[in-house]
């Protein structure tokens, strides 16, 4: 269906010419999957783009042939012949060859409808009457998964959560059943349960249309689950290329066989990962002189407890200028406890309330009600009763690593200022040392002293995540509370990161809240693992036994939906439940209707899951 023969691409940056791509090549035949394996910058999105012609203006296709056989007629059309603008380029374009984006959000339209951008394709096309092609639209919505298609055709995009809008994007790619389908990282943002339903529509698709697919990705788990051949790529080049099983049991490249020790895997224990860069770290008097050890403040109890914590949020409906007011529950009778030196892992779907649950421990957000005791080396404090000075005392102990490592550092400012300004804002020390704690926490994270004077954006992303996680450590805190630290990584960045958090975790005594729906990541850095869904906690425990024997629904599910990057180890698309999440719907003793009471019950040593106060326990163990 497509072959790609010695293709090169060069960008011209100032003057210069950079390659970008270096004489790769491969074939994608019908009815086939060929996954693009490899880090950011390795060029596997300019592959997509030279194929697309959608390439930026700076980059130019300098030598190679991309070679197009359009179905049915056999005819062959070499695409790197072709100008962009031209109306051959714009027939192939969406018909014969669509793209699925990364990010639906900014790929989508804010300003028109899913039902005007889907069926734009369709018009543009097919020859269709408008009632036909809106026919069409609202079928595709349906064949994708939409719950309510007539509906859907009239909302916009941010009106959609990351799962409906990924499946808006492939409504739009699939709209005219095109012969090569191109899924650019299609589920990298997305959780598990909503990744593994995408996989599967990608492949039942497929199979209907007998359509070839280029998928790009780093994530080996979705590759194992989805392709039929693969091609590793580094520094826009193929390093090595083969059938999946030989790429999975057979690796030969170096390179590879380092992206496979780099990822976490689920039921291997906490083996260490590794990186295909290691990061040497070391820890400076300032930092060591100062850090208070885990276990000398093990006996004084727990570090933080939250109880009975609620939140809820107001929901305006009719415009502007007023409208019905409805009030949506993001957190819901929240208890648990986090002790000295522990890592407590939240995962769950998007919107569960993990984020929600972070900020109101933060004092982000205020509770509606509920409590938050924070162990202060043997003090205890209200954390919802603090005010003024009291509050920032608090703050300094407790940090926060987000999740984008660029959105979250300020681009005007210098490595040096963003690691002094949480020392300036507490009154921490002279100039001099601050400037001394910048140069020490850069070596604590693996950077050299000499990048203080560079800006953000001069960093890779994995570099950029160190210096948030330097930041959070300037202030000295005894917990972080790390926000999905590590989705929008690489895995071999990850793997950095990870280790990263466990030495320091195990140099400085740190405890630990880590939020994430990378359940691979949870086995590798957790010690308890507690399961939110729609506000509540559904279970918690230790982290081998969750992962050996889950009780609730909901946990199954998630584990279920994990893609792992072992051939052995397949997604089982048959059992996957569209319904996982609703409460109302699981079995009895764990149905959370309006009606239904249920609370946390003790089924084992530190184990506790969430069904009816009246069912014996043993049943639920059984």
């Amino acid at each position: 269906m497509l072959a790609v023969r010695d293709l090169h691409v060069d960008f011209n940056l100032h003057g210069s010419r950079v390659p970008a791509l270096r004489g790769i090549g491969f074939d994608i035949h019908r009815g086939r999957t060929l996954a693009l394996v490899g880090e950011s910058g390795s060029g596997k999105s300019v592959t997509a783009q030279a194929i697309m012609g959608i390439l930026p203006k700076s980059a130019a296709i300098s030598r190679g042939s991309i070679e197009l056989r359009r179905q049915p007629r056999g005819q062959t059309v070499d695409i790197a012949r072709l100008e962009p603008d031209s109306r051959a380029m714009r027939a192939i374009r969406g018909a014969v060859v669509s793209i699925i984006f990364q990010e639906p959000m900014t790929s989508l339209s804010p300003v028109h409808t899913i039902g005007e951008q889907i069926s734009e394709a369709l018009f543009l096309h097919r020859s269709a009457s408008r009632a036909e092609g809106l026919a069409l639209t609202e079928a595709m919505l349906d064949r994708v998964g939409f719950p309510e298609p007539a509906r859907a055709m009239r909302r916009y995009p941010f009106e959609l959560s990351g799962g409906l809008r990924q499946r808006a994007m492939i409504a739009m790619a699939m709209i005219c059943q095109p012969a090569l389908l191109i899924a650019d990282e299609p589920t990298t943002a997305l959780d598990v349960t909503i990744q593994a339903r995408i996989l599967q529509l990608i492949r039942e698709l497929q199979r209907e249309l007998q359509m070839a697919v280029l998928l790009i990705t780093h994530d080996l788990g979705v590759v194992a689950n989805l392709a039929d051949e693969v091609a590793v790529m580094y520094h826009g080049e193929i390093l090595e290329a083969g059938p999946l099983e030989a790429m999975f049991t057979d690796p030969r490249h170096p390179y590879l066989r380092a992206l496979h020790n780099a990822v976490p895997h689920i039921g291997t224990g906490a083996e260490r990962l590794q990186p295909l860069r290691p990061v040497a770290y070391r820890l400076g008097r300032l930092i060591s002189d100062r850090s208070a050890r885990a276990d000398d403040r093990a006996a004084q109890g727990p570090h933080l407890v939250v109880r009975n914590l609620c939140k809820s949020f107001e929901r305006r409906e009719g415009g502007l200028f007023g409208g019905s007011g409805q009030r949506h529950t993001a957190v819901e009778q929240i208890s648990f406890s986090l002790r000295h030196g522990e890592c407590l892992a939240l995962v769950g779907e998007s919107g569960c309330g993990k984020t929600t649950l972070a900020r109101l421990i933060l004092r982000a957000l205020r509770a509606d009600s509920g409590e938050v005791i924070y162990n202060e080396r043997g003090e205890t404090l209200d954390v919802m009763a603090l005010k003024g000075a009291a509050l920032q005392r608090f703050r300094r102990r407790v940090q926060f690593i987000f999740q984008d490592p660029y959105g979250s550092l300020n681009p005007r400012m210098t490595v040096l200022d963003i690691l002094r300004e949480p020392l300036l804002i507490h009154r921490l020390g002279r100039s001099d040392e601050q400037t001394e704690m910048a140069v020490e926490l850069l070596r604590l994270v693996g950077l050299d002293p000499r990048f203080l004077n560079r800006y953000p954006h001069s960093f890779s992303g994995g570099q950029r995540q160190r210096i948030g996680i330097a930041r959070a450590l300037a202030l000295q805190p005894d917990l972080l509370i790390c926000d999905e630290p590590v989705s929008a990584l690489d895995v071999s960045v990850q793997a950095q990161v990870l280790n990263l958090l466990q030495d320091l975790r195990s140099e400085l005594g740190l405890s630990c809240l880590f939020i994430s729906h990378n359940l691979g990541v949870v086995n590798y850095i957790a010690d308890r693992i507690a399961v939110m869904c729609r506000g509540r906690l559904v279970e918690i425990a230790p982290r081998e036994q969750l992962f050996l024997h889950p009780i609730h629904p909901y946990t199954r599910a998630l584990l279920a939906a994990v893609p792992q990057a072992e051939l052995s180890c397949p997604l089982d698309f048959a059992t996957l439940d569209e319904h996982s999440g609703e409460p109302a719907a699981w079995p009895q003793p764990f149905t959370a209707g309006p009606l239904d009471e249920t609370s946390l019950l003790c089924v084992g040593s530190d184990h506790l899951v969430r069904a009816r106060s009246d069912w014996p326990v043993e049943e639920l163990v059984a």
